[in-house]
This record gives structure tokens, C-alpha cells and sequence, in this order.
């Protein structure tokens, strides 16, 4: 058999793969991996230091020895087998230095065998017909940092569960009924909890085994394809969870691939998480960052998403992070900043936004790391956005104390204002804080059942009405009452309670006037959207403030009651006379609140208040979040 070349990183080449296009360093899964050739598959893999490698099949007895490929300069065994046909199961055998056999996978399958197998699969990506034009072409003028962004974050495989014996739903018929659910809610993205392929049920795909490989438990690639394109029909963006901060130990991955630490660092100081029992990749070995990077943009490529949440990337920044004096090693300078994870992380980012117009990226990141989501060229690491991690710790700690002694507490919701432009920041309430005995967040919300529902719509409404992105996990939507269960699906059956249900409608208005209130969105990411008008009334325990469009010409007024008592006659300070209309309170009786409010709006008077040299004298419904419509005096509008 000839020997073959492998991929050059240093130059664009075109070379005979199932991608009819040129491979270079962020798409080397044209030519890394099994491709369909006229007359068989070509196999490529990069295992530097083996002595031998072969590769197992059905096709030929999963013999080690019988269908070799042949290694190059840079470490890339590669080789066409004859008679091999898609779905055809394999693996590669590896001889090491010291004559150890190992069983690998294909890093770069585009298909693997249902856990609790784990070979991989031959697959073509080449032949699905896409329908999404009109969506890329609109996604790519759209700057969504000015566009409404409502998430909604969900585990496939706890959505919904057949009731056929079947385990999990195709991916099919989870773009149709999940298709159908969001739209009629009014999200503009879901995000999916990694699907890349995973052995382990219990990760949730956060140790992934297959960075270019949909999991098998609900399809088969096609089947995904077929899943975004039809949400892109729909008029939804695809957003997935990728994790590039760590991989597991299983003895058919990644993990000493070649005999050698090749993927992870040898050093465990540097190459072992603590946290998660799992492995730390190589960010400074080109070939690793370049896997990396080329599954980032593969995703975008081949499966058309809409972009990446990237998780854990504070344990990636950080040379210590959870780990102790001694456990770790200094960079070059003698800081614990990670220099190759930080070089990753831009040329990733440069890169999709580059290759994706309109695409978003976006950092877990849970420290106070500068410029997350700001350009490369500022010294920036160039995310779209990034989790306001702080956000959701100070509100839930204020949602969760007693009424009683909230006054106390202003500051836990007012603290973000000083920081709340610094990033681009996505508002979450996600998975994270529904698991692992932290209750769901109805259960978390203080008070009876009646203030625990009424909590929990004033929770919603404040993520709404604040300057940022929005992101819900799948659940909270219905008030459920018990956390996160991997293993069943949410408890659709509360859907026929009242209580319950109105949380549901209450979401899908909030997504309503969101969306259309260009006040309410265009201003999420610049500090001409927000202005505080009052913030420390510990007396009252109200809170007030104005949502601007960047130009000025669209405003909304947002009052909180953080009490269970209503507050009547509030007067409050507004920036321009006229009516003021009220376009959503919390309190409705729709929503399974009260029914307290202002019949329809109110006028202002000239009467100063709060600054102001108008204000209203309004109804403030208990533990809810009212928001009034206001109108740009012609006078003001003209300066």
C-alpha cells in the first residue's frame, strides 16, 4: 500500500476527501478521520509516537494486523481500505513503543456505536440537503448584541420521553415537537446541553469521547442535520454546549492515545482536573489546538449551528484553578494565567467570526477575568458574550430570603449596575442551579405556595427587564417543583394547573414584549439602554428603573414590589409627560398572580420625583415586576 501525506498546517492544500474542499489548520476533519473514497474509505489518524497502527472493523474480524495504515513526517497514519461501506463499525489499533495493543476510537468519527459500545462508525455527511439558506443569510446581518436573545437551554434526553419502551425520542421527532413548543414560548434560540458523543449517561456530554460526533442516542448524523434544519425553518437558532476544558479517562478515547500522553499533558499538575476525575488538553501542542479549533468550526460547518456555549472556561485560564499551593505549575512569567489556553480560546474566536458571520460564541466564565467578550484586537478573547454568573448568585440569594428582611438587601440587586456593561452578558438560570440538591427554583423561592409562585415570576420578570441576554433551562417554564432528573422528563403534567400553567404564559408574554419592545433589548450591552430612577427605597422595598433604545427614541419603565405587601399610590419619577400604558405586570390574573394593577396605564403629572420633573402615580401589585410603555416627548425628540 502507498503511503499517503498528511495534512500540512502550515499551507491551505486540496487533497482527495469526502470535503471537496482545501484543508487547513481549523478543518482538518476533511482529511483526519474515515472518508469515502470511489472505492472504499480512507482512513486518517494522528497517533505520532505508535510503532504500528491497523485498523479493526466488521469487514475484517476486528483483526489487528490485516488492513494497515502507513505513518508520515508529521505523525499521520493513513491509509484507503477497500470494500468498506458506511456504517461500518471500526476502530484503531495502535501498537505502542512497548508493544502494548491498544482499541482506540476515531477522534475524528462523525458517528459512534450506541453507548454502551464504542466503536465508531463510517458515515457520509456529504449527501443531506439543506433549506436553511434564508436563515444563515439573515443570521449573518444580524448584530445580536442589539437583537432580543432568549435561550432556551435543555438536556435532550430529559425533554420529553417516549411512551412506546422506547428510551429517548429520535432526533427527529424532537425537531418537531420541539419546534413547535418554542416557537409558540417565543425563545429565539435553544441551547442543547452537549450532544457530542459521551459514554457516561450521568455527564450530561460534558465528558465528551466524540468532539466530531453527534450522539448516537437519538439518531444517526443525518438525523441532526435534519434536527437543526428544520429549527432553522422554524426561525430558531441552534446554539450547543462544547467543552474543550477537559476530557474523561475512558480507555477508548483520547486518553494516552498513542502510549503517550499525546492529547493531555503528562503532568498531572498541569494535565489532571481534580473536580472532575478528568483530563487537561495540551492547549500548547499545535496539533491539540488544532483539533480543537477544527471541532469548534466543524460544528458551524457541517451541522450549520448558530454558535457555542463553551464551558468551564475559567478552568481553563487558570493554571490553579481548584487546586492548591504546589498542585500546579507558573507559566513562563510566574503567573498562574494559562498562556496556551488563552491563545486557543482567540484564535478560536477569530476564527468563527471570521468563517460564520452572525454566529454567537459564549464564555462560562465565572470569574473576573477582563474583556471575556471583548475583541482579540483590545486584548480581548473575543467571545460574543459571556454567563453573568455573578447575576444569578446575588439574585438568588436575595429570592431566597424572607421578604421580611429584603430591604436589607437592596444592594444584592443593585451591586451589577457597576459592572454591568464591562461584558457582553447573558442572564442565566440554568441547569446548574437546579441540581446536585439545590432544589428546583420554585422549591428554592421563599415563602408559601401562594409567594413562592409569585416569587417566581418576579425572579423571571427581573431577568427580563435587566440589561442582558436571557437563558432559561428547561422545567422552570412550568413552576416545577422537584430539580433536575437526567433520567425522566420534565413534569409536563403540570401544565393542567393553573399555578403552574400561568408561569408558562407569564414566559411566553415576557419573550412577547421583550422581543417587540425595542427598549427592552436594543440596550442590553450598552449603558445608554439602562438608567437607575430608584434603587434604594429601603422603606418601601421598591425599585425602579428605565430601559432606553440606543437612540434614544423607545423607553419602558420597570417597577419591582419586592414585598408581599402591594405598594398603592407609588409616585415615581419618569423622564418625559404623557401616558404610560402597562404593557406586562406579573401580578395578572392570566399568570395566577392577584390581578392588581393600574387598568391599563396611568398619566403623569408634573410633579417632581426622583429627579424627574414628571412622574406617575401608580399601583405596585406584591411580588411582582410591572412594566409601562412611555413616550419621548416631541420636544426632547427633536434635540
Amino acid at each position: 500500500m502507498q503511503t499517503e501525506p498528511g495534512p500540512s498546517v502550515a499551507k491551505t492544500q486540496k487533497i482527495p476527501c469526502s470535503f471537496d474542499q482545501p484543508v487547513d489548520a481549523s478543518s482538518l476533519y476533511r482529511f483526519w478521520g474515515a472518508h469515502l473514497v470511489e472505492d472504499g474509505v480512507r482512513f486518517a489518524v494522528w497517533a505520532p509516537n505508535a510503532k504500528e497502527v491497523s485498523v479493526i472493523s466488521d469487514g475484517n474480524g476486528w483483526s489487528a494486523g490485516r488492513d494497515w495504515l502507513n505513518s508520515s513526517d508529521n505523525g499521520v497514519w493513513s491509509g484507503v481500505i477497500k470494500g468498506v461501506i458506511p456504517g461500518t463499525r471500526y476502530k484503531y489499533a495502535i501498537r505502542t513503543q512497548t508493544g502494548q495493543l491498544l482499541e482506540k476510537a476515531d477522534p475524528m468519527a462523525f458517528y459512534s456505536e450506541k453507548r454502551p459500545q464504542t466503536a465508531s462508525v463510517v458515515w457520509s455527511l456529504r449527501d443531506f440537503v439543506w433549506h436553511d439558506a434564508e436563515w444563515i443569510e439573515k443570521r449573518s446581518r444580524t448584530d445580536w448584541l442589539r437583537a432580543p436573545v432568549s435561550i432556551y437551554e435543555l438536556h435532550l434526553g430529559s425533554w420529553k420521553r417516549p411512551k412506546d419502551g422506547r428510551m429517548y425520542f429520535n432526533y427527529r421527532e424532537l425537531a418537531h415537537a420541539l419546534a413547535d413548543y418554542v416557537a409558540e414560548a417565543g425563545y429565539t434560540h435553544i441551547q442543547l446541553l452537549p450532544i457530542t458523543e459521551h459514554p457516561f449517561d450521568g455527564s450530561w456530554g460534558y465528558q465528551t469521547t466524540g468532539y466530531f460526533a453527534p450522539t448516537s442516542r437519538f439518531g444517526s448524523p443525518h438525523d441532526f442535520q435534519y434536527f437543526v434544519d428544520h429549527m432553522h425553518q422554524r426561525g430558531i437558532g441552534v446554539l450547543v454546549d462544547w467543552v474543550p476544558g477537559h476530557f474523561p479517562t475512558d480507555s477508548h478515547g483520547l486518553a494516552n492515545f498513542d502510549g503517550t500522553c499525546l492529547y493531555e499533558h503528562a503532568d498531572p499538575r498541569l494535565g489532571y482536573h481534580p473536580d472532575w476525575n478528568t483530563l487537561i488538553f495540551n492547549y500548547g501542542r499545535r496539533e491539540v489546538s488544532e483539533f480543537l479549533v477544527s471541532s469548534a468550526r466543524f460544528w458551524c460547518d457541517v451541522y450549520h449551528v448558530d454558535g457555542i456555549r463553551v464551558d468551564a472556561v475559567a478552568s481553563m485560564l487558570y493554571l490553579d484553578y481548584s487546586r492548591d499551593s504546589g498542585q500546579w505549575i507558573p507559566n513562563q512569567y510566574g503567573g498562574r494565567e494559562n498562556l496556551d489556553a488563552i491563545e486557543f480560546l482567540r484564535k478560536m474566536n477569530i476564527m468563527l467570526h471570521g468563517e460564520f458571520p452572525g454566529i454567537l460564541t459564549i464564555a462560562e466564565e465565572s470569574t473576573a477575568w477582563p474583556g471575556v467578550s471583548r475583541p482579540c484586537y483590545t486584548g480581548g478573547l473575543g467571545f460574543t458574550m459571556k454567563w453573568d454568573m455573578g447575576w444569578m448568585n446575588d439574585t438568588l440569594r436575595f429570592m431566597r430570603r424572607e421578604p421580611i428582611y429584603r430591604n436589607y438587601h437592596l444592594n444584592d440587586l443593585t451591586f451589577r449596575s457597576i459592572y454591568a456593561f464591562s461584558e457582553n452578558f447573558v442572564l442565566p438560570l440554568s441547569h446548574d442551579e437546579v441540581v446536585h440538591g439545590k432544589k428546583s427554583l420554585l422549591s428554592q423561592m421563599s415563602g408559601d405556595t401562594w409567594q413562592k409562585f409569585a416569587n417566581l415570576r418576579l425572579l423571571l420578570a427581573l431577568q427580563y427587564t435587566g440589561p442582558g441576554k436571557k437563558l432559561q433551562f428547561m422545567g422552570t417554564e412550568v413552576g416545577q417543583w422537584t430539580e433536575w432528573n437526567h433520567d425522566a422528563e420534565v413534569d409536563w403534567p403540570l401544565r393542567t394547573f393553573e399555578t403552574h400553567e400561568g408561569v408558562r404564559r407569564m414566559i411566553c408574554d415576557l419573550n412577547r414584549v421583550y422581543s417587540s419592545e425595542k427598549a427592552l433589548h436594543d440596550g442590553d450591552c450598552d449603558s445608554k439602554g439602562f438608567q437607575w430612577i430608584v434603587g434604594d427605597d429601603q422603606t418601601n422595598c421598591v425599585m425602579g428603573w428605565v430601559r432606553r433604545s440606543i437612540d434614544q427614541n423607545e423607553f419602558v419603565i420597570v417597577v419591582s414590589n419586592l414585598t408581599p405587601a402591594p405598594r398603592e399610590q407609588y409616585r415615581l419619577g419618569v423622564p418625559s409627560p404623557g401616558f404610560y400604558k402597562e404593557i406586562f405586570n406579573s401580578d395578572s390574573a392570566w399568570y395566577g398572580g392577584a390581578g392588581i394593577g393600574n387598568q391599563g396605564g396611568v398619566y403623569s403629572k408634573l410633579e417632581p420625583s426622583h429627579g424627574f420633573a414628571s412622574s406617575i402615580a401608580i399601583t405596585v401589585p406584591p411580588l411582582a415586576t410591572v412594566v409601562f410603555r412611555g413616550i419621548v416627548a416631541a420636544e426632547k425628540k427633536s434635540n
